[in-house]
């Protein structure tokens, strides 16, 4: 005999254990700053028009979404199935199923092109930053600065019958990458990313340096790419240090106290990895999934934003 059917909701209410994904979108729901983000989406979202027709999603609905897809590495046509799937992002979104219209794959992209239009993924960065200050996670002393690569599918096999043309290859030790690279900032004592820039992956890491700095920095961090004379020379100071591992010179050894000052600089650069980490470990970014620097670049905003509020999740909710 068949069990009678269970309301969703009602089951959902009987649950015993809470899930991990449970557990983490209740920590984001406490600590994205959604008000603030909404009023800064809110001017440029489609209104229903005067002679009505169908009105458009909710606008927070949309923003939750898209945060989903962030967190979850979904395409377009992903996050509709788990919205359909998954009771947890249901929830998360304000969803229910039966009641509510689910946003289909079209609604969705259209949503993440007008951030990408309107260059709101790099505002949601800077608001987000903002609402971490106010809450006391500020800019202390000091910037580690570093870069990723990200992969791009080298495939030719699509419908260009061609690789990404704004991407390029770079030699890291033995191994060729083809891709872009993320370049960030980040505050030493926290470890939030408070800057962002974005090349192709051929551009070398020490070509991007004064974009990562705030311009107040009593010390500056970062691994032997880095070096440069006039730089040190530019950042030299009885208050400031001058944290990039030292070099041995060509031909030579590295003299034992530049040796132990490295040992001391690698153990404050530790920190640079982890918004990294988080990204490709805890968001599963490990490609970029769009064609072109521009809209990689206008979702790693966003990444960088909600790792931002991942990292230092404790205290916010302390």
């Amino acid at each position: 005999m068949p069990k009678q059917p269970v309301f969703p909701g009602l089951r959902y209410a009987m649950k015993k254990k809470q899930t991990r994904r449970e557990k983490f979108l209740a920590e984001m729901e406490e600590v994205v700053p959604w008000t603030r983000l909404l009023a800064l989406i809110e001017p440029h979202y489609p209104k229903r028009g005067a002679r009505g027709g169908r009105p458009p999603m909710p606008l927070e609905t949309m923003l939750r979404v898209y945060f989903l897809q962030q967190w979850y590495a979904l395409s377009d046509p992903m996050a509709e199935e788990m919205l359909y799937d998954s009771e947890a992002m249901r929830r998360f979104a304000g969803i229910e199923l039966g009641d509510d219209r689910i946003p289909d794959e079209t609604t969705i992209l259209n949503f993440r092109h007008l951030l990408e239009k309107h260059a709101l993924t790099e505002r949601l960065f800077v608001e987000v930053n903002k609402h971490l200050a106010d809450q006391g996670i500020t800019l202390r002393s000091g910037t580690l600065v570093d870069a990723t690569i990200i992969d791009a599918p080298s495939s030719t096999k699509n419908e260009a019958k061609a690789r990404d043309p704004e991407m390029s290859s770079t030699k890291k030790g033995n191994d060729w990458f083809f891709g872009m690279k993320a370049h960030v900032g980040v505050d030493a004592d926290s470890g939030i990313v408070h800057s962002l820039e974005t090349t192709t992956a051929k551009v070398h890491d020490s070509q991007v340096w004064d974009e990562l700095l705030h311009g107040r920095e009593t010390s500056v961090w970062a691994d032997k790419g880095y070096v440069s004379a006039a730089r040190e020379a530019a950042f030299s100071g009885h208050d400031k240090f001058w944290g990039v591992m030292r070099k041995a010179p060509k031909g030579g050894a590295l003299d034992p106290i530049d040796a132990d000052i490295n040992r001391i600089i690698a153990m404050v650069r530790a920190r640079v990895e982890h918004p990294f980490r988080v990204l490709k470990r805890q968001f599963g970014y490990l490609k970029t999934r769009y064609r072109g620097l521009a809209k990689n670049r206008a979702q790693l905003f966003t990444l960088f934003a909600l790792g931002n509020l991942f990292l230092v999740r404790r205290k916010l909710m302390a």
